[in-house]
């Protein structure tokens, strides 16, 4: 559907509110709505977490309080209110409204009785039950209803990715994020990697795992770091599970991952030959250790992994491993996004350095080559990000 620009002015304001909640709706999407009357907006809010107002419903009870009404946060819409204040109005939203009853009742029930003239949609919902059923309900109660097409679209669904990937593959959206220097090395040659990033792409990082539901390392990565993968110096309504995948033997008592255990989860995944002594040391300082399949190699197999962690509700991971990880996961063709952050820093060595230890394509014209490809710079880094497949 080709929209006006005004439309796509508006959708842009509704993906803005939706980011207000980036981080605190899991496993709720992020969503964002903006009810505009004679190009003018009479109501706006978002999702700020599951069991609360939904983005519709949000924007509605602005609406009201702009008239001159009442509508409280922890109160059902007023409906008769909801009407008097936005009958005839457009409502743009950035995902298909619900129409299913969950914590919260149908979305769709509430904009039929508003009496809304039009909605306009920034993406459809793929969830069962929901997946057009939404549109074609507003739709059959008289409601003209425009579904965005194109990059604003895509953009729309993008915001989203962990839900919309959870929802049709039954895994999580997977970002693989590192730092190299110029000359491509994500470490030197006696290993050390810190810092090869500034402080301001550092302190991105911090916002992405405030904004995910898993950190995942390696043991390699735990032994040469000693890591505590907690997000740090930015607004976090919740703490990302902290994984671990590989040896137990690992993590240290003293590690700073066993230490923080109680304030904050951390997860051990690894194969069953793991040496029992280790793992219920780290069971006895209260992390959680589970057995996952593993490949020939002996290692946990990556899509394993994920199951694991689908099944405690995550759906976006932030993967920080090193490069061995990070090559399981590649030949795995478990990574959705690359987020790589290229310093101005060279340091020389004989050893391989990148960011993948796997085998790949032996001609460049053989190499993936990344779509929705974005660039931009972050303190004296310059950081690109791009995706291996199509949105879902």
């Amino acid at each position: 559907m080709v929209l006006e620009a005004h439309d796509i002015l508006m959708l842009e304001r509704a993906f803005s509110l939706a980011e207000k909640a980036r981080g605190c709706t899991s496993p709720n999407p992020v969503v964002g709505a903006v009810v505009v009357r004679e190009a003018h907006v009479i109501g706006e809010g978002y999702h700020s977490g599951p069991g609360k107002d939904h983005a519709e419903i949000a924007a509605m009870k602005d609406a009201v309080r702009r008239a001159g009404g009442e509508a409280r946060a922890d109160e059902p819409l007023d409906r008769e209110a909801a009407r008097a204040a936005c009958a005839g109005a457009t409502m743009y939203v950035t995902l298909e409204p619900c129409c299913t009853y969950g914590r919260t009742p149908p979305c769709t029930d509430a904009l039929v009785a508003a009496d809304l003239s039009r909605v306009v949609v920034g993406s459809i919902d793929p969830s069962p039950g929901v997946n057009g059923r939404g549109v074609d309900i507003l739709r059959g109660a008289g409601i003209s209803v425009e579904v965005a097409g194109g990059d604003i679209a895509l953009r729309m669904k993008r915001q989203n990715d962990g839900m919309r990937k959870s929802v049709v593959t039954g895994l999580p959206f997977v970002t693989y994020k590192y730092a190299m220097t110029v000359d491509g090395r994500t470490a030197t040659d006696s290993g050390d990697s810190r810092w090869i990033s500034s402080a301001e792409s550092r302190l991105l990082v911090h916002r992405w795992r405030a904004a995910s539901d898993a950190v995942v390392v390696g043991s390699g990565t735990v032994r040469a770091d000693d890591p505590l993968l907690t997000a740090r110096e930015v607004e976090c309504c919740r703490q990302p599970l902290r994984v671990v995948v590989g040896d137990p033997a690992a993590l240290a008592v003293e590690s700073a991952l066993v230490r923080s255990a109680a304030e904050h989860p951390v997860v051990v995944l690894c194969g069953g030959a793991a040496a029992e002594d280790s793992v219920a040391r780290l069971k006895t300082a209260g992390v959680e250790v589970e057995t996952v399949a593993c490949g020939s190699d002996g290692r946990p197999l990556p899509v394993e992994v994920l199951r694991v962690l689908t099944a405690r509700g995550v759906q976006t991971v932030l993967l920080e491993g090193g490069r061995t990880l990070a090559g399981a996961w590649w030949r795995a063709g478990m990574i959705d996004k690359v987020a790589c952050f290229l310093c101005p820093k060279v340091a020389p060595g004989v050893e391989h350095r990148g960011a993948f230890a796997a085998e790949g394509a032996a001609l460049m014209a053989e190499a993936l080559v990344l779509k929705e490809v974005h660039v931009e710079v972050c303190g004296p880094d310059v950081l690109l990000t791009g995706y291996t497949g199509e949105a879902h």
